[in-house]
């Protein structure tokens, strides 16, 4: 995985038409950019994501997976989503556009040509050192900006969880790989084992 802090900011050399200064890129811009590229635009930044590593993957998949299963048996209305998607959290902001590693959302109005427009209820985000600042200041700024009722911090290096319940306070709950975590948009009905997470990816630490 490519976790050099360079790699944060978007290297606009691979796409030499792409000349606007760093923090005025907008929407518009963004949409021009080959359909293969994976990057995030927040506040006219362009940020290039580099290629996940496996226990970035596992972890994302296995959250997908139990949100999923615990949505198709309650029957709820929610649909949980895994990146690369796109997701304008604020229609006002033209110059915002971001990718969660996981992500749901329950107003499937929101659906709007093969993006999310609008306020995603979770959002997840599997931490890198690359993506570490990013994820723990600018972006949960912007989810609470946008209204998202629900912000998952999941750090392997750490075996941690943070947990911002955002429309309840800026204070957040600690968890650990073994603890076993309520989903507050679920009414904490739906518990997700990170032990038995942690037991998929083991062989890799």
């Amino acid at each position: 995985m490519k976790d050099k802090e360079n790699n944060n900011h978007f290297n606009e050399t691979a796409f030499k038409y792409m000349t606007k200064p760093q923090g005025q890129y907008t929407i518009e811009d963004y949409d021009q950019l080959p359909e293969d590229s994976f990057v995030e635009l927040i506040d006219g930044v362009l940020y290039d994501l580099s290629s996940p590593s496996v226990m970035h993957q596992i972890i994302a998949t296995e959250l997908l997976m139990k949100f999923k299963f615990f949505i198709k048996n309650s029957h709820g209305p929610c649909l949980p989503i895994i990146a690369p998607c796109d997701v304008i959290l604020r229609k006002e902001d033209n110059r915002t556009v971001v990718q969660p590693d996981v992500f749901v959302v329950c107003d499937k109005n929101k659906i709007i040509g093969g993006r999310i427009e609008g306020s995603v209820d979770l959002a997840v985000e599997v931490i890198s050192p690359s993506t570490k600042k990013k994820d723990f200041t600018i972006k949960l700024q912007k989810y609470m900006e946008a209204g998202t009722r629900e912000y998952w911090l999941v750090d392997p290096d750490k075996q941690k969880v943070i947990v911002y319940l955002l429309e309840n306070g800026p204070d957040p709950f600690l968890y650990t790989f073994k603890d076993k975590i309520p989903v507050y948009i679920f009414n904490n009905e739906c518990v997700i084992d990170m032990e038995e997470i942690l037991e998929e990816i083991d062989f890799l630490y």
